[in-house]
């Protein structure tokens, strides 16, 4: 009887378990579609992402704007401001490079103009004016 035990252990198969070539081909193919559709998306929102943080950035300015007006009854150049401290954050001033026009008329006024640049560039430029305005309204 002891025999008869052993031999039906003998009997049975061990199967082998993991993944064919294919299976992981098809795998690494449905891998590369997503992300050739997630990258696009990425890349969209990071450079959203970098605007809005401009964009806030610009309002800042405009803020000082105010303050430097009401201090000396003129708006400040990008030169005066830098004299006076400001420097544009680290993280923004790789993807933007700024300017500030100072109208000569009798009625005071600037345009803060932020450009930008690297990675950034596709986004173009962006405006905003002592009355307001921010250009282009589709970006705003």
């Amino acid at each position: 009887m002891f025999m008869n035990v052993t031999r039906a252990i003998g009997v049975h198969r061990i199967s082998q378990k993991g993944f064919t070539l294919i299976e992981l081909m098809i795998t690494v193919a449905i891998v590369a579609i997503l992300a050739s559709i997630a990258y696009p998306s990425y890349t969209r929102y990071v450079i959203r992402a970098n605007r809005t943080a401009a964009q806030a950035q610009m309002l800042d300015i405009a803020n000082r704007q105010q303050q430097f007006l009401l201090s000396n009854r003129t708006y400040a150049t990008a030169a005066m401001l830098a004299s006076s401290g400001y420097a544009l954050p680290a993280e923004l001033s790789s993807r933007y490079s700024y300017a500030i026009t100072v109208g000569t008329a009798t009625v005071p006024a600037y345009t803060i103009t932020f450009t930008a640049t690297g990675a950034q560039a596709s986004d173009g430029v962006l405006t905003f004016n002592s009355e307001g305005v921010k250009a282009p309204a589709e970006k705003w």
